[in-house]
This record gives C-alpha cells, structure tokens and sequence, in this order.
C-alpha cells in the first residue's frame, strides 16, 4: 500500500527506515504541525469541561454540596442580624452624640433651653441671637421625638424608617452646630469674656466631630446591612436552584454545547491528520522517500508498506454471474508466478452494492482473501480465481457441449451395443468450467459420445 500526505507542507520527520517492522498506527512521518496539535488540545480542553458540566448536571447537586449551601445562608443571616445589630447601635450612638451636644455642649450658653422659648446667656445683638433661639426649640423638641423612637428600637425592627430618620436628624443637628459656631465666632458681646466665648467654640466643635463620627458609622452600617441584605439573597436564590434540581431543557442546551465542542475536535483532528501519515496496518516498510526538510505534495506517494496480514485479491465478476455469488463462497486460486498446478484457498469477504464499468461491461468488485498466509504470497501478483457457488455430492456430469435440444428436449447421445442413440435427459446445476449435472437419463457406467451428430 502506497502511502502520502493529505496537503502541501515541510517535513519535520521520518520515523521508520525501509525495512522496518511497525505495528497499525504507529507515526511513520509528519509535517509541520505544531499550531494544528495546540488547538486540537485546547478543543479537547474545552470539550472535557464541557463533558464535566453535562455530567454534573446529570448527576444533580449531591448532599454535601446541598449542606453546604444550607451553612451559607445560615451564615449570612446570622451576618444580617450581627449587620442589623450594628445599624440600631450606630443609630443609638447617634441619637447619644446628639443629645450631649444639645444639652451638654450647647446649652451652657442658653437660659431655659429645654423651654418653649430658650434665649442665649449672653447677647450679641443680631437677628441670628433670634434665629438661634428658635432653632435651639426645635432640637428640644426633635431630640425628644427621636429619643421615643430609639428606646424602642431592635434588630428586629423595621430599620429603614429609622436610618432615614436618624440620617435627617443628624443632618439638622450638624446644620444648627453649625450656625450656633458662626455666632460664637461672630460674638463681641461685653457681658461674657473672649476666653468664656473660646470655650464654647471649643466645645461645639467638638460637639461636631462627634456628630461627624456618629454619622459615618452609621452610613457604614447601613451598608454592611445593605451588603448582608445583598449576599443572603444570592446565596438563597443559589441553594432554591440546587434544591429544584436540572431541568431537562438545562440538559438539552449542554448536550447541544458537548456536540458542537466534539465536533470542533473532530474537525481539529481532520486537519492534524492532514500533515501526518501513520501505518494503517502492521507491517514492513517497503519504500521511504520522505526526507526532513522537503516540502511535500498531496499527490504523490512518500510511503509504501506490506501487510502482516492475509493478502486480498480485487476482481471484478460480471453482472450476469453476480447473483449465484454471495459473502462467504469458497474460492481456489491460483499466481501466475507458481503456474496453474499450485492451488491457494480464499474466501469471498465483500462484495460492491454498486457497479463498476469495465471495458463496457457492467461488473460489480468481489475482494477475496486467502485462507491463510503464505511467504509465497507477494504483493501485486496476478491471479486467477475459481469461485465455488454450490457443491453437489454424487452427481454426473458431463461437458455442456455434449448436450443438444431436440424435439423440445434435452438430450444427449450414447453408445449403445455399438450404436448411437439419443436419450433424453433431465440436466440440473452447470458450472463455471463447462460441466452441466444430468439428473436423470444417464447412468454411471454409460458411454457418451462426444460430438454427437445430432441429425441421427
């Protein structure tokens, strides 16, 4: 069998020198071909995950997975809770920071602050002395309002209206801290000493940046809360898809994914397959032509092997006879090399569904192959075969030439006391050398008379 490459390209090399026994598949010799084996093994690469994915999703979510999916979210409520517990206490400490800075750090500068109308212990004699009384009010009466809410509140309770609630008031607190520094630092009033006035700019400011730390804690809070509130439910919606397990569409659409990620490694291995030849058959390396370095071409042979194997014989068997053979009939052959008295015993293997025109003729390919090997059998020997459709024990026959129609009958003629006579006859089987079974009419023993002359 002669052997080449698929397409053009360099030989990078030879494996087997002339002689060499090699077994099927062995890599006798190749081309180029290193960026062809990288992505065939990054498709087989993605083929196998994707295998992975289908059988996982065949199998189910196993029960330790289902375990630990149910301790996850049993985690990220308990973070809620801690998350929820954080939020009540920055709010709690918010609401603290506030009333210190009202009732400790501003109204030492105010008479009856917790009144209807608190006034400042010392005038400045501007509109904002008015202003600031009047907003002094309503942080008595917003701190009391708060005060109700947080004495009440828990992580069980419903915390956004109070986080919104603790953010505003934050807000309008940091403002009135706000305006009151800008009166201290505005005040030129006589009834009170700079060094008194100094102290309580000191003291609101400080009043403020513990209103400014209460207020990041809080907007931290709420948002490691925001974060747990977050993470619970993904966890929750992952464990509800474990729980009700692989449709059968999710099956489908991977099963359609593993095709087509085969099918991209079948069509790799094609073009890989391209640039090497491999022995498709134990045996010996009769020819090696390729060279390292030459660039190749698809038409012509590099490679020529003999089988370990039994050799077959093509023939092409003509469609009259065509229907008397069949897949396992018997052959004897013989090589023109050993002459007509060496006998080899063959087989019929296969034989072609379809036709074959040969010199006009329609004849259909019948391969058959010998029995058992022989040394003597060499490849690209011309045989002749002789193929046995059907054997018959004990029958006479006689050559076909020896029987002749008369009078609507088959008969044939026989010597009898010395006298021709024509004897009707019943034939039967005829074979492929000229013999023709006779049924009945003749007897073991008779003489039949060859060329008979038929007009007796």
């Amino acid at each position: 069998m002669d052997l080449g490459f698929a397409q053009s390209g360099r030989i990078t090399g030879v494996y087997a020198p002339v002689g060499a026994h090699v077994g099927a598949g062995t890599l006798l010799a190749q081309t180029e071909n290193g960026d062809l084996r990288a992505t065939l093994a990054q498709k087989k690469a993605a083929l196998q995950s994707q295998q992975a994915k289908l059988a996982s999703l065949k199998s189910g979510t196993r029960p330790e997975e289902l375990a630990v999916s149910r301790a996850t979210v049993a985690s990220d409520e308990a973070a809620l809770e801690q998350a929820k517990a954080g939020v009540v206490n920055a709010i709690r400490t918010a609401y603290t920071q506030s009333d210190d800075a009202i009732h400790n750090k501003v109204d030492q500068f105010f008479n009856d602050p917790r009144s209807g109308l608190p006034k400042l212990s010392f005038s400045t004699g501007a509109q904002a002395e008015i202003t600031l009384a009047n907003d002094r009010a309503a942080m008595e009466a917003l701190l009391s309002e708060w005060q109700k809410h947080v004495s009440g509140l828990s992580a069980a309770s419903d915390l956004p209206p109070s986080q919104a609630e603790a953010q505003t008031n934050l807000a309008r607190i940091s403002t009135f801290l706000s305006d009151t520094n800008a009166v201290l630092n505005n005040t030129t009033s006589s009834s009170v000493s700079q060094a008194t006035i100094a102290g309580y700019i000191t003291d609101v400011a400080t009043a403020r940046a513990n209103l400014n730390t209460a207020s990041g804690a809080l907007t931290t809070a709420i948002s490691t809360q925001s974060a747990a509130i977050t993470l619970l439910d993904r966890d929750k919606k992952s464990l509800a898809l474990k729980l009700a397990g692989t449709t059968a569409d999710d099956i489908a659409e991977q099963e359609a994914l593993v095709a087509a990620a085969a099918a991209e490694v079948e069509s790799a291995q094609a073009q890989l397959s391209k640039t090497i030849i491999t022995a498709p058959f134990t045996g010996t390396i009769t020819r090696m032509d390729a060279k390292v370095g030459e660039i190749t071409s698809p038409t012509e042979p590099h490679i020529s092997m003999i089988s370990d194997g039994l050799f077959q014989i093509d023939c092409y068997i003509p469609e009259v006879e065509i229907a008397n053979l069949a897949v396992g009939n018997a052959a004897t052959t013989t090589l023109d090399a050993y002459g007509a008295e060496t006998f080899f015993r063959a087989k019929i293997v296969a034989i072609d569904p379809a036709e074959t025109e040969v010199g006009g003729v329609s004849t259909y390919k019948t391969t058959l192959q010998f029995l058992a090997p022989d040394p003597r059998i060499r490849q690209g020997m011309t045989a002749s075969v002789v193929i046995t459709t059907r054997e018959i024990e004990g029958a006479l026959v006689v050559p076909q030439g020896e029987v002749f129609q008369k009078n609507g009958h088959a008969m044939i003629q026989l010597l009898r006391a010395g006298t021709p006579e024509d004897v009707v006859v019943q034939t039967g089987a005829s074979s492929s050398v000229g013999n023709v079974q006779i049924i009945s009419g003749l007897q073991d023993g008779d003489t039949v008379i060859l060329n008979p002359d038929t007009s007796l």
